[in-house]
C-alpha cells in the first residue's frame, strides 16, 4: 500500500513539473515575441542597459542619401543612425573604463583590434579619456542591393577629450575630424567594419553674421527683477500654474516702472533631454504675457543643474536646443543665461569641469540663435571675470554691504571696461527673528537697504534686477537647506509680503 502511495506521488511530482516547465517555456516565447514586435529599442538587446537617447545624443544631420542603386529606406537609415551613434557611445565608454565590454556588438571583428590595443596601451601608461562627440554631419555614399552594408562619409566630427591619469586631469582638447564609415549588418545589427580618417573638405558654408546690438543696448537700460509666483516659488511652471496670477503680476511689476524680468527654467522640470511640449507651452505663455505688459525676459537656463560631466553633454546640449529654437522668435526674449551662480559648483564639481561645460554652452546657443545676448549669473562681482570674452554682457549677484558695492563695481569695471554689466541679483530680507541677528534685518532696514543701494545704482548707471517681488511662504529645502538659519531668510526679500501687501520697500524700488 504504501508502495503504491509512493508511484502516485512521484508520478504527481513529475506531471506537475512538466507542466510547469512547458509554462515557463512558453511564457518565455511569448514575452520574447511581445518583445520583438513592440518596437522595443534593439540597444536593451545588447550592453546598453539605458535607452540612448538618455545617455548619448549627439546632433547627427545626413546631408544626403541618394544612393545610385538600391534606395535608402527610412526605418534602414533609422536604423543605422542608431547603432552608428551607439558605436561611438560604446567607444567612449571603453575608453572612459579601459575595458572591452560591449565592442563586440558594434564593431566587427577586424574593427575591434585597434580598439583593444588603445586600451592596452592606456592601462599600461595608467590613462583614461572621458570622450563625447557634439555633431554628426552623415553623407551616403553607397548602399548595396541585399542592404547588407552602408558606405559614408562623417563629416566635421566635433570631438571632445579630456586625458586623466589616475584623477589628475592632464589636458583637454576640442577637435574636428572627418571620417569614411563602413558598416555590416551582422544578426540584424549594423555594426562598424572601417573608421577611417580622411582631410576635412573646407567648410564654404556662409556663417550668419549675430545681431545683437539692440539688444545689447537694451542690457545697459535695465531695470527689473527676478520673477516667482508667490505660491509657486522655485515652481513656475508647476502644477499651480495660473496664467492669472501671472498676468496680475506682470501688471504690477509693470505699474512700477520696470521694464525687464527674470525667469528660470530647471532642467529636470522640463524633461531633460527629452523637452516636455507641455512646458514649452507654458513658457512661451509667460512671454505672451511679458509681451501683453511690454516687459522683456532674460531666461536663465539650467537652473538646479549641476553635473557639468562630459558624458552628459550631449544630453544637455539636446535641452538647450529644444528650449532655443522654440522660442529664439519670441519678441518679449531679451537674452540667454546659461546658467544660475556656476561659480558655487567649482569646489564641488572641478572649476575646469565647469568652465568647459559653460564654454561649450555659450558656443551653441551663439549657434542656434543669432539675435539674442548670452551671459553667465555669476554669484559675486570677483566671478565676473569668467569666461568673459566668451559671453556678450556680464552679469553678476551682490548680496553684500550697500557701502562696498562702488569698490567691487568698479574693480570688475577696470577689468573688462568694455562689455554691458547686469547686477543681476541683489537684494535684502526682512526677516528679523531667531536665526538672524543682521543689523537692520526688518521691513525698515530692507527699506534703508533699497534706498542707498538705488542711489548708487543710479550715480553709477548700472543696470540691475532686485530679489524679488514676493515673500513666500514655502521655500524648497533644494534652495537653502532645511536649517533655519540658511532658509527663514529666504521667505522674506520680497517688497510684497506673502498675502500682496506692499512693503516700505516698495515704494523704494518703484520709479514711477
Amino acid at each position: 500500500m504504501a508502495i503504491q502511495l509512493n508511484k502516485t506521488l512521484y508520478r504527481i511530482v513529475l506531471i506537475t513539473t512538466f507542466l510547469a516547465i512547458n509554462g515557463l517555456i512558453i511564457s518565455g516565447i511569448g514575452a520574447a515575441w511581445a518583445f520583438m514586435n513592440t518596437g522595443a529599442d534593439k540597444t536593451s538587446m545588447l550592453h546598453l542597459e539605458v535607452p540612448m537617447d538618455d545617455v548619448y545624443k549627439p546632433s547627427l544631420v545626413w546631408s544626403s542619401i541618394e544612393n545610385p542603386g538600391r534606395q535608402m529606406e527610412e526605418q534602414a537609415l533609422g536604423e543605422i543612425t542608431n547603432d552608428y551613434m551607439n558605436a561611438w557611445h560604446v567607444r567612449n565608454i571603453a575608453y572612459k573604463k579601459n575595458d572591452r565590454y560591449g565592442i563586440e556588438d558594434f564593431y566587427t571583428d577586424s574593427a575591434r583590434v585597434r580598439l583593444y590595443d588603445n586600451i592596452d596601451l592606456n592601462l599600461k601608461n595608467k590613462n583614461w579619456y572621458k570622450r563625447t562627440t557634439l555633431n554628426h554631419n552623415g553623407s551616403l555614399d553607397f548602399y548595396t542591393a541585399d542592404g547588407t552594408m552602408v558606405v559614408f562619409k562623417d563629416y566635421n566630427v566635433e570631438e571632445y577629450q579630456e586625458t586623466y591619469e589616475g584623477e589628475k586631469l592632464l589636458f583637454k582638447e576640442k577637435d574636428t575630424t572627418s571620417y569614411q564609415v563602413m558598416m555590416l549588418l551582422e544578426d540584424g545589427f549594423w555594426r562598424i567594419r572601417h573608421l577611417k580618417e580622411i582631410p576635412t573638405p573646407k567648410d564654404t558654408t556662409k556663417i550668419e553674421p549675430r545681431k545683437i546690438q539692440g539688444k545689447l543696448k537694451k542690457i545697459e537700460n535695465i531695470k527689473g527683477i527676478n520673477y516667482y509666483p508667490k505660491d509657486s516659488s522655485w515652481d513656475t511652471f508647476g502644477k499651480r500654474f495660473n496664467d492669472s496670477i501671472i498676468k496680475n503680476d506682470f501688471k504690477i511689476i509693470q505699474r512700477m516702472g520696470l521694464n525687464t524680468l527674470r525667469i528660470f527654467i530647471q532642467y529636470e522640470d522640463f524633461g531633460k533631454n527629452r523637452v516636455n511640449p507641455k512646458k514649452l507651452a507654458l513658457l512661451k505663455k509667460v512671454l505672451d504675457l511679458a509681451e501683453e505688459t511690454n516687459l522683456e525676459v532674460l531666461i536663465t537656463l539650467f537652473d538646479f543643474y549641476g553635473d557639468y560631466d562630459v558624458s552628459n553633454w550631449t544630453l544637455t546640449h539636446r535641452h538647450a536646443e529644444q528650449i532655443v529654437n522654440a522660442i529664439k522668435d519670441h519678441p518679449a526674449l531679451l537674452a540667454w543665461d546659461i546658467k544660475n551662480e556656476p561659480d558655487l559648483d567649482f569646489e564641488s564639481r572641478g572649476k575646469e569641469r565647469v568652465l568647459s561645460w559653460l564654454e561649450q554652452m555659450i558656443e551653441n546657443i551663439k549657434k542656434w540663435d543669432k539675435n539674442h545676448p548670452v551671459t553667465i549669473g555669476w554669484s559675486s562681482p570677483e566671478a565676473g571675470i569668467e569666461l568673459a570674452n566668451n559671453v556678450d554682457f556680464i552679469s553678476f549677484h551682490y548680496y553684500r554691504e550697500p557701502s562696498k558695492f562702488t569698490e567691487a563695481y568698479n574693480t570688475l569695471r577696470s577689468v573688462i571696461p568694455t562689455k554691458p554689466k547686469l547686477l543681476q541679483e541683489y537684494g535684502m530680507s526682512s526677516y528679523k527673528g531667531l536665526w538672524n541677528f543682521y543689523r537692520g534685518a526688518d521691513e525698515q532696514g530692507q527699506l534703508e537697504y533699497y534706498n542707498e543701494m538705488q542711489n548708487i545704482l543710479k550715480q553709477e548707471k548700472v543696470p540691475y534686477m532686485f530679489w524679488t517681488l514676493y515673500d513666500f511662504k514655502n521655500v524648497p529645502s533644494s534652495v537653502a537647506g532645511s536649517l533655519p538659519w540658511k532658509s527663514k531668510k529666504q521667505h522674506f526679500f520680497g517688497c510684497l509680503d506673502s498675502l500682496g501687501n506692499k512693503k516700505p520697500a516698495f515704494k523704494a524700488l518703484s520709479l514711477k
